[in-house]
């Protein structure tokens, strides 16, 4: 299930998107502790293509998606 999320990001002088958290819901931040690699790849569970962010969020492993302007996760849970 795609599940579009508001994100908290940094960015670059030289123009670099970089994810620092996750707001999953009003009361619910997860800190992004690493990004690992970051790509053009499609989400083959929730579909959808962007600029794939893989992340380490409390020692597991993540994709994050950048879709033109809009920001999801493949969300399996009511958390990450």
């Amino acid at each position: 299930m795609k599940k579009y999320v508001d994100m908290i990001v940094r960015y670059t002088e030289e123009g670099q998107i970089i994810p620092l958290a996750i707001r999953w819901s009003p009361e619910l931040l997860y800190e992004i502790d690493k990004v690992l690699d970051v790509r053009q790849a499609a989400s083959l569970k929730a579909g959808g293509t962007g600029i794939r962010y893989l992340c380490r969020i409390k020692g597991r492993e993540r994709y994050i998606w950048l879709e033109e302007d809009k920001w999801f996760v493949d969300a399996k849970e009511d958390r990450i």
